[in-house]
């Protein structure tokens, strides 16, 4: 699959708007999140706080 780009004045075609339909965004209800896996509570312990700082942040431009 790649990228669908349509320019201003441009009418999409059926199979373009078949995948903006099929890549719309879903409720959390329609989601399947059952190939991840459960974190353990060993993972838990390890897990630290991260925090930005405004000095680290990069922005694209």
């Amino acid at each position: 699959m790649g990228s669908l780009v349509l320019k201003r004045g441009m009418k999409p075609t059926a199979e373009q708007l078949a995948e903006i339909y099929a890549n719309a965004p879903k409720s959390d209800d329609e989601i399947d999140y059952s190939d991840i896996p459960k974190t353990t509570e060993e993972e838990f312990a390890k897990m630290r706080e991260n925090r930005l700082r405004k000095k680290n942040l990069k922005i694209a431009s």
